[in-house]
């Protein structure tokens, strides 16, 4: 009879191993994607100099693309419905980081030279933009 009861709470692990995957690809993408339009290199500044403003920056990044692509997986109808808005949820991450660097005069440099707060308007901006486009996903 335990069978009969486990069988059915199993019944969407296809469907939900699909689109996790296919979540963690795009996040691999974003990882490997965003620092290459911002002029100074996060990785870089995280791991070898221990730049705590850099890596605020960057974890914003991407909790905030985490949070997009969560509403995609949320409401979207379809999987290939969800790789699109995955992949609009990127777009949006990366011209939100683009209006940031245009509007704070010399935010790479301050970042570079481990200013926490451009990493925290940065990286803060970042999971905002996400929320918004995760909630407007659901429309």
């Amino acid at each position: 009879m335990e069978e009969n009861l486990l069988h059915p709470s199993l019944s969407g692990l296809d469907d939900f191993a699909l689109a996790f995957g296919t979540s963690l690809v795009l996040l691999l993408i974003f990882k490997w994607l965003y620092p290459l339009i911002t002029p100074h290199r996060e990785w870089q500044l995280v791991r070898e100099k221990k730049n705590i403003a850099a890596a605020i920056a960057l974890t914003g990044s991407i909790v905030g693309f985490s949070v997009a692509l969560s509403g995609a997986a949320t409401y979207s109808a379809s999987y290939y419905d969800f790789l699109i808005w995955g992949a609009i949820a990127l777009i949006a991450q990366i011209l939100a980081y683009l209006i940031v660097w245009l509007v704070i005069p010399g935010l790479s440099t301050r970042i570079v030279n481990q200013e926490t707060s451009a990493g925290i308007l940065a990286g803060g901006t970042a999971v905002a933009v996400g929320l918004l486009n995760a909630a407007c996903m659901s429309y």
